[in-house]
């Protein structure tokens, strides 16, 4: 398998902070820091939700079979 189609995000929406981020926003009584990833139609977001997690199905049975494949040819 390529390594094109291996890794997929389907987490691209949700901000991920670094830890300096992190206590920055235990600091931050305002929430001005409360900022997620968006797109710019909500039809958008969602298809290319469902497209990640489809790929990571499908890489998810990729790897199923391919351990399959493994064990009964030994």
């Amino acid at each position: 398998m390529t390594e094109l189609f291996r890794y997929h995000n389907s987490d691209f929406l949700f901000a991920r902070p670094s830890f300096i981020g992190g206590i920055a926003r235990i600091l931050d009584l305002g929430g001005t820091f409360k900022v997620y990833n968006d797109s710019s139609l909500e039809e958008v977001a969602d298809l290319k939700a469902i497209s990640e997690d489809w790929k990571a199905v499908g890489n998810t049975l990729r790897d199923a079979l391919a351990e399959y494949r493994t064990s009964i040819n030994k």
